[in-house]
C-alpha cells in the first residue's frame, strides 16, 4: 500500500495547526519538511533567513517535522522540545536555536536551550516526560509521507514539491521564478 503521493503536490494544505512566518497574502509560501539533527536542514535555514530579508513580507514560510530517527536518533526529541516551545509561544526561537546546535541534541541540551530562550522549564520538563508532543510531530511525519517527503529537507513552493537534491541555488531560483510570475 503505498500512501505517498505521487503528484508533487502538498496533501496537507497550510493551516491554523502550522508554524507559520509571515502572512497569508504572501505570494510564496514555502513549506519545509525538516529535521533538528539534519545538517542540509541546518544549511537551508541560512538560504531560507536571506529569502525572508530579500522578500519580507512576499514569502510566508511554514515549518513540519519530519525527523528521520534512523539517521538521527535524537530528532525526535529535537522537534517534541520544538512543540513544548511552542506551548508556550516560542517555536521560532527553539527552531532557530536546534537548527544551529543540532551537533548537540540530547536532553540535557534541549533543557539548557530551554532556559536560553526563556521557557518555563518545569512545564517544558513535565511536557517533554510525558510526550505530550509526539502526536503532533507524528502527524507532520504522516503529512509528509502523504506529499511523498522521503528525505530532509523536502520543500513545497506554493503547494509545489521541489524535486531533485536540493540546494541552495535550486532553492533560491525557483522561489525567483515563482516571485516573478505572481
Amino acid at each position: 500500500m503505498n500512501s505517498a503521493n505521487d503528484s508533487n503536490q502538498l496533501a496537507i494544505p497550510v493551516g491554523q495547526r502550522d508554524h507559520i512566518q509571515g502572512g497569508e497574502t504572501a505570494v510564496i509560501t514555502l513549506v519545509e519538511y525538516g529535521s533538528y539533527a539534519c545538517p542540509n536542514c541546518a544549511a537551508a535555514q541560512t538560504v531560507i533567513q536571506q529569502l525572508q530579508q530579500q522578500l519580507g513580507e512576499q514569502l510566508r514560510i511554514v515549518f513540519r517535522h519530519f525527523p528521520q530517527v534512523n539517521l538521527y536518533p535524537e530528532a525526535q526529541h529535537a522537534s517534541e522540545a520544538a512543540e513544548a516551545a511552542a506551548a508556550q509561544g516560542k517555536f521560532w526561537q527553539m527552531h532557530d536555536y536546534l537548527l544551529t546546535h543540532q551537533h548537540a541534541l540530547n536532553n540535557g541540551n534541549l533543557v539548557k536551550y530551554a532556559l536560553t530562550i526563556g521557557l518555563d522549564v518545569n512545564h517544558f520538563l513535565h511536557q517533554m516526560r510525558r510526550d505530550v508532543h509526539l502526536e503532533r510531530v507524528h502527524e507532520d511525519i504522516a503529512s509528509g509521507i502523504q506529499s511523498g517527503v522521503s528525505r530532509t529537507p523536502t520543500f513545497f513552493i506554493n503547494g509545489i514539491r521541489l524535486n531533485g537534491e536540493w540546494n541552495p541555488e535550486t532553492l533560491k531560483s525557483e522561489i525567483s521564478k515563482v516571485f516573478l510570475q505572481g
